[in-house]
C-alpha cells in the first residue's frame, strides 16, 4: 500500500513540475509586461494558480496518452503511468479535477479571455501535439510549439484582457526557441527515441541533418530575440542581456553542427533552459529600469 505522500508524489509528477515551472514562469513575466506599473496581485495569483493547474492537467493527458511509449525510454521509463502505479481512470479524474479547477479560477477570478485561451492551448498541447503531431512527423516539434509557446500571452492576456503585438513577440520567441531546445535532447537521447518508436528529426534524418538546424534556429532565434528592441518594447538592458545570452547559445549551437558530442548536445539542453529563463528575467528588469 502506497502512503500518502507517496501517492501525492506520483499525482505531482504527473503534472511534470520542472517544465510546468517554466512554463508558468514566463507567463507571470507576461502578467508584469502587462502592466505600467504593478499589476494587481490578486490576478496575478489567480492567473498563477490557474494556468499552472490547467498546464498539469495538460501534462498527466501526456503521461496518460504516453505511458507504453514512457516505458521504453530510459529517461521516462519511471513516470508513476509507465510503472502503472497511477491507473488510467485515476490519472483521467486526477487531469479534469484539476484542469476543472483551474478553469474555474480563470473564469472567474482573471477573465474568461485567459480561460479559453489557456484551455485551447491546453487542447493544443495534450491532444493536436501529443495524441495527433508527435507521432505523425518528425516536424512535431515545430508544430506542435505553438502551444508551448503560448503562456506569455496567457499572463499578458490575464491583466490586460488583450494580447496586442507586444505578448506575440514573446510567443514568438519560445516558438523558435523550441525547437533546439529540444533537437538537442532528442540528439543525446536518440537512442531512446529509437526505441520509443517516435518519428522524431534525429530517427528519422539523422544527426547531421539535425544538428544543422539546430544551428540553424539558433541563428533565428538570436535575431528575433532582438525584435523586442526594435520594436522600443524593451531598452538598452534587455538589448544587452540578449546579445550576452545568444552568444553562448550560438557558440553551443555551432559545436553541436560541427563538433558534436553527447556532452555537447546535453550542455546545450540544459543551457536552453537557463538562457530562456534569463532572457525573460532581464525582460522585466529592463520593464521597470528601462533607459
Amino acid at each position: 500500500m502506497k502512503s500518502s505522500t507517496s501517492r501525492m508524489g506520483q499525482y505531482w509528477a504527473l503534472t511534470k513540475p520542472r517544465v510546468t515551472q517554466l512554463a508558468v514562469f514566463c507567463a507571470v513575466i507576461g502578467m508584469f509586461l502587462a502592466s505600467d506599473g504593478m499589476p494587481n496581485l490578486r490576478v496575478v495569483f489567480a492567473a498563477t494558480a490557474g494556468i499552472w493547474l490547467l498546464s498539469g492537467a495538460a501534462f498527466a493527458v501526456n503521461c496518460l496518452a504516453e505511458r507504453e511509449i514512457d516505458a521504453r525510454m530510459a529517461r521516462t521509463a519511471r513516470r508513476p503511468m509507465a510503472m502503472g502505479d497511477i491507473t488510467v481512470p485515476q490519472t483521467v479524474v486526477f487531469a479534469l479535477v484539476i484542469g476543472g479547477a483551474g478553469m474555474w479560477i480563470l473564469h472567474q477570478l482573471v477573465n474568461p479571455l485567459t480561460m479559453w485561451l489557456t484551455f485551447v492551448t491546453f487542447v493544443g498541447y495534450a491532444i493536436i501535439y501529443t495524441m495527433i503531431l508527435k507521432p505523425a512527423t518528425p516536424q512535431n516539434i515545430v508544430i506542435g510549439g505553438l502551444s508551448g509557446a503560448m503562456p506569455p500571452a496567457l499572463g499578458w492576456a490575464a491583466i490586460a484582457n488583450d494580447v496586442p503585438m507586444q505578448a506575440w513577440l514573446l510567443v514568438l520567441i519560445i516558438f523558435v526557441w523550441t525547437p533546439p531546445h529540444f533537437w538537442a535532447l532528442a540528439m543525446y537521447r536518440k537512442a531512446d527515441y529509437e526505441r520509443s518508436g517516435l518519428p522524431m528529426l534525429p530517427v528519422t534524418h539523422g544527426m547531421g541533418f539535425t544538428a544543422f538546424h539546430v544551428w540553424l534556429y539558433s541563428i533565428i532565434l538570436a535575431a528575433t530575440t532582438l525584435l523586442p528592441f526594435a520594436v522600443k518594447m524593451s531598452g538598452l538592458i534587455y538589448l544587452g542581456s540578449a546579445i550576452v545570452l545568444n552568444a553562448v547559445f550560438l557558440y553551443y549551437g555551432w559545436r553541436i553542427y560541427k563538433h558534436y558530442s553527447d556532452i555537447v548536445a546535453r550542455k546545450a539542453f540544459t543551457w536552453s533552459i537557463i538562457y530562456l529563463s534569463l532572457l525573460f528575467a532581464a525582460l522585466l528588469v529592463d520593464h521597470y529600469f528601462k533607459f
